[in-house]
Parts: structure tokens; C-alpha cells; sequence
């Protein structure tokens, strides 16, 4: 067998095995059990989204948490065009929010997603048929405008002056349609700019299997900073810059992102756990929730009369918020240029001292200290939510109201209880983490014994040196998921002094 392109491996028949505490028995988890989740506060979403989540809850038995997320998620996408909302220092912030919703595989994370983006689907579907129309005509336009173009530049008997005329008056190219895709599920930040320089300026990332995105390229360790930076510019509703050789420099003002990603736990894991995207404050712009499994109480019920009329009620309000334009710049529709709500009065007071009681609490020893990243934005999460909230209730509103500005609270509230929950393991060891990925290597490979050389030579990315090495070994060995050979083994040729047996989930070599 090999190890990478070379490695081939043989046992020297008289090696015993290392005696081990954890021979024979269960391995033991790396990561230790969560605490129950407290109850989502579904009555601070508002009667249609509240109805609506319970509604699919009915209908797919997914976790009521897990099914208020995917409405969240998706109101936000529709109302993020719409408008930005002026926090009380006078900062402008957009609607758009990042959810991340945590559950293991058969939770019905699809069917609670597809519901909960039914009314988007459609009218994207309608935004592509009309797109295959706008594209003919647009071809069409632009074979006349090209032809006249090439010949006014080919006239010979006129002089420069009266081409420059002419070419003033019969205008600047005809604009392409814009791209129709509203909804992607595993972009690289490249991408999505490019997306958004043809595309629709309100785009949301969503994705039933998150893993695919959170493993995916643009989250590679060579590009992870770079995508990590990028997602954070779009939650801040900053305008893109990029500066590229191939295709020169741009700036893209007026686009807005939302993202809901589902993700089994080992994936979250490794997402809440990163290093790099906690110090660079991706992690703080995610709301979560980790839901319990509800399998074995999941048996068949018609769904009623009453959540399929609910369900009809939010299907129609999200369309609506689709269906309205946009404002946008001046003669650029993918430019968008929302419109501010504002805090009334006494939501502007509930702001400053929710804002104060967060400040309090991430002191040291504070409550919220452990989730000091995430906290410093609870305040501004929570009018964004506000903001959310209030357009689904009256997409013409204007200011934010205290109900909804309570609502927004309460929902972050929330959050902030599940991202403590969640912290024993966002804030795991990194050595911990290492070992999983370590784990993940080897049962990947076609054989069950490893020397500390392949280790640190072919292992995972963070693993390249042999005192880290020996160490996350020493853990997987520590928890029953490997066994040492105690004096070594020749390996493709060559003797080595640490060596380790992969053991099986029964604990046996």
C-alpha cells in the first residue's frame, strides 16, 4: 500500500502493541457533549414569519429553530434591496445577516430550506424567463448599435469631428440584462464579484450543505483570509474593490449579501473552531443555532388548513418584497441605492440601553466575555433584525418601531445563548481540532497504520512538523482512536520508533 505517491509500509511480525488504557474499549469523543439549547423565541418574528415557521415545522417535523432560521434567512434576502437602517451614532448599516444553522445528517436541513425558499425560487424562475426575452431583444439592439458603430468609425469621407458626432447620437452600448441568479450555494468571493458586476445586486449564499461551501475552494487555506475579508466587506455594506490583471480595476458600490448556511456538526466544528476567521471577525457576523435532533417523535400528521394558509400568507408577502423594484442609482440597475430607516424615538432609547447592558457584560468576567467578537455586535444584529421585521410587516415603512426594535432584541438575545452554548466547542483546543482533522486523514486512506513521518510529511495542513505531530497523535491515542506499536515498525523499507494502529469505532485494531 502507499502513503502520498511513495511511502509502502511492513510489520515486523514480533512488534507488540503499546498497552493502552482504552485497548479494546470505545473510543472516547474528542469534543464533549452540548447542553440542551434554550427555546427559540419564534413570537419575536413577527405573525407572518411565526406562523410561517411553524408552518413548516408542521409540515417537515424539522427542528422549530432550525425552520425560524430559514424564514429569517429568507426575509432578510428579500428585504436587504429594499433599505439600510441609521444606528444611533449615526452609522448606516445594511439588512443583510449571515445564519448558520447546526444539524446532524436526516434532520431535514433540504426540506426545511426548500420550503422556506419557495417564494425566492419562483421568482427567480420568473426573473429567468423574463431574462431569455430581455436577452434577444438585447442581442438584437446590440447588432444594430455594433453595426452602426463600425459604420460611422469606417466612414472615410468624414473627419474626426463629425464622427465623434455621430457617435454621440447614436448613444453608449445597449446594457445587457441582468444576470438572473438571486440564490447561490458555494461561491468563491472571485465569484460573487463577478456575479455582481452582471448580476443582480441582492444575492443571497445559501446552502443545505454547508460543507460544500465551509470545504470548498473559496475556503481553502490559501484563500480563506481572502474570502473571510471579502464576506465581511459585503455584511459591512461597503462597496467591492478589486484590482486585478486581467480584468483592471473595479469598483462595486449598492450590492447587498445574505447568507444561510446548514451544516452537519463536525463541519460547524471546524468552521466555529477556525483560528484564522475568528481574529478576522467572520465568526462574530453569524447567528446560530444548533438545534436538538427530534428524530424518533417525528411521526406522520397531516398538515392543517390553517399552517397551509399561513404558509400561502408569507409566500405572498416575501413575493411582494421580491416583486417591488429595488431603488437603485440613477440608469444602473444593479447599483443599489436602499433607502434609510430609521430608529423612532423610543426604539432608538430601547437601542442605547441594550447596547449599554452588552458593553456591561463583556467587561471581564461578564457574562459575555467568553463571546466577546460576537457580542460587540449583538447591538447592531439586532437592528438589522429590527430592520428585517419591519419591512416584512410594511414594506414602506420608514422608521423602526419599539415592537419591532424588542423583537430584534430578543432574537439576538437568543443568539447570544446558543453562541455560549456552542463556545466549549468554537473554542475548543486547537490541538483538539487538529486531531479530528488528523482522524478524518486517516480513515481516509487505504490502510490503518501510520508512522510519525507520514504524519507530519503527507497529514493534514497544520500538521508539518514532528513535535506538532507527535502530539495530536499523542491525543488521538489518549482518546482509544489509535494504538502505538511499541517498538516501532519498518516502513517502506525503513524503520521507525513511532508508529500507530488506526483503531475502529468498537475500539478494535
Amino acid at each position: 500500500m502507499t502513503v502520498g505517491a511513495k511511502t509502502r509500509f511492513e510489520f515486523k511480525p514480533e512488534e507488540p502493541l503499546a498497552d493502552g488504557p482504552f485497548s479494546g474499549e470505545q473510543p472516547r469523543p474528542l469534543f464533549r457533549k452540548l447542553p440542551p439549547p434554550d427555546s427559540f423565541p419564534i413570537d419575536a418574528m413577527g405573525s407572518v414569519l411565526k406562523y410561517a415557521a411553524q408552518a413548516i415545522h408542521e409540515r417537515t417535523q424539522a427542528p422549530i429553530a432550525m425552520c425560524a432560521q430559514t424564514v429569517l434567512a429568507t426575509a432578510t434576502l428579500a428585504a436587504q434591496a429594499h433599505a439600510d437602517v441609521e444606528l444611533p451614532m449615526g452609522q448606516v448599516r445594511p439588512l443583510s445577516c449571515f445564519f448558520l444553522s447546526v444539524a446532524a445528517s436526516g434532520e431535514r436541513k433540504s426540506s426545511c430550506d426548500n420550503e422556506a425558499l419557495k417564494p425566492v425560487r419562483k421568482h427567480e424562475a420568473e426573473l429567468h424567463r423574463d431574462y431569455e426575452t430581455l436577452r434577444t431583444i438585447w442581442e438584437n439592439d446590440f447588432a444594430v448599435w455594433e453595426k452602426q458603430r463600425s459604420i460611422i468609425l469606417g466612414d472615410k469621407k468624414a473627419d474626426s469631428f463629425a464622427k465623434r458626432a455621430d457617435l454621440e447620437a447614436l448613444g453608449a452600448k445597449p446594457k445587457e440584462p441582468l444576470l438572473p441568479l438571486q440564490i447561490c450555494p458555494e461561491p468563491t468571493f472571485e465569484g460573487l464579484c463577478k456575479m455582481f458586476a452582471v448580476g443582480q445586486p441582492s444575492i443571497g449564499v445559501f446552502s443545505s450543505e454547508g460543507g460544500q461551501f465551509i470545504g470548498g475552494h473559496g475556503m481553502s487555506d490559501e484563500n480563506k483570509l481572502k474570502t473571510a475579508a471579502g464576506l465581511s466587506t459585503l455584511w459591512d455594506g461597503e462597496a467591492i474593490r478589486r484590482v486585478r490583471s486581467g480584468d483592471g480595476a473595479s469598483r462595486l458600490p449598492g450590492r447587498r449579501t445574505s447568507m444561510h448556511l446548514m451544516a452537519q456538526p463536525d463541519v460547524a466544528a471546524k468552521l466555529l473552531s477556525d483560528r484564522v476567521l475568528s481574529d478576522q471577525g467572520l465568526l462574530s457576523r453569524f447567528l446560530i443555532v444548533a438545534p436538538e435532533s427530534l428524530a424518533g417523535t417525528r411521526f406522520f400528521r397531516e398538515a392543517t388548513d390553517k399552517s397551509k394558509a399561513d404558509f400561502r400568507v408569507y409566500e405572498e408577502t416575501i413575493r411582494r418584497i421580491l416583486e417591488t423594484p429595488p431603488p437603485t442609482a440613477e440608469d444602473k440597475p444593479n447599483e443599489l441605492d436602499p433607502y434609510v430607516l430609521q430608529l423612532s424615538p423610543e426604539a432608538n432609547e430601547m437601542w442605547k440601553a441594550y447596547a449599554d447592558h452588552v458593553e456591561s457584560e463583556i467587561a471581564r468576567d461578564g457574562s459575555y466575555e467568553p463571546i466577546k467578537g460576537l457580542a460587540n455586535k449583538l447591538p447592531e444584529h439586532a437592528a438589522r433584525l429590527a430592520g428585517v421585521l419591519s419591512l416584512v410587516n410594511n414594506l414602506e415603512a420608514k422608521t423602526i418601531s419599539p415592537e419591532s426594535m424588542a423583537n430584534g432584541i430578543n432574537l439576538t438575545k437568543y443568539y447570544a445563548s446558543e453562541a455560549l452554548r456552542l463556545f466549549a466547542v468554537s473554542a475548543a483546543d486547537i490541538n483538539l481540532v487538529l486531531a479530528e482533522r488528523l482522524l478524518d486523514w486517516m480513515r481516509g486512506r487505504q490502510r490503518n497504520v501510520f508512522s510519525l513521518t507520514d504524519i507530519y510529511q503527507y497529514g493534514p495542513n497544520g500538521i508539518r512538523e514532528a513535535k506538532l505531530a507527535r502530539k495530536i497523535a499523542e491525543i488521538l491515542q489518549d482518546h482509544g482512536y489509535l494504538s502505538k506499536i511499541k517498538d516501532g515498525a519498518v516502513i517502506d523499507g525503513c524503520p521507525r520508533k513511532e508508529v500507530w494502529r488506526l483503531v475502529d469505532s468498537r475500539g478494535v485494531e
